[in-house]
């Protein structure tokens, strides 16, 4: 069972209020997600296949992520998922945005590592990741709806000219 902390459109963390996965959300109500854009020294970004047993499956994000478990903070979460989804193991994170969404109950919080790794030394997370691909910044911005999980990853990438 995945436990999350709760938090107010504030982002300020709900004492006492715990939520659990695949349980109602109540309105007003928010769990935290961490999301990783990772460039690589050379521009280039990097982008995960999603396993086909899951939801968007085989479809390409632009960002490993997802849920702070209980107790975990934005940063943790964005590590320890990092690290999870494609064997990058950073701590240096730059945060690059915030977004609420009322519609999923969720506050994602989006970073993006620099990273000089061997490229082609991403590894896969079992159920999550099936395979990945380097691209371009234009490549990635230019990417239609159908081949890419969410369009808010392009927003930021358009954003991160100056990062």
């Amino acid at each position: 069972m995945e436990v999350w902390d709760a938090y107010n459109r504030q982002f300020e963390r709900i004492e006492g209020v715990s939520l659990v996965r695949g349980e109602t959300i109540p309105d007003g109500v928010y769990h935290l997600v961490s999301d990783v854009i990772v460039r690589h020294i050379d521009g280039e970004y990097l982008l995960m296949q999603r396993d086909s047993r899951k939801h968007f499956g085989g479809m390409w994000e632009a960002t490993a992520g997802g849920s702070a478990m209980q107790g975990e903070d934005a940063v943790s979460c964005a590590i320890r998922e990092l690290r999870e989804e494609t064997g990058i193991v950073s701590d240096v994170l730059i945060k690059v945005g915030q977004v609420i969404s009322d519609e999923n109950h969720s506050i994602y919080v989006e970073f993006l590592c620099i990273t000089d790794c061997r490229k082609d030394s991403i590894t896969f997370q079992e159920g999550e990741t099936s395979a990945y691909r380097w691209v371009t910044r234009d490549e990635l911005v230019s990417m239609k709806k159908d081949a890419l999980v969410t369009e808010r990853m392009q927003c930021f990438i358009e954003e991160l000219k100056t990062v």
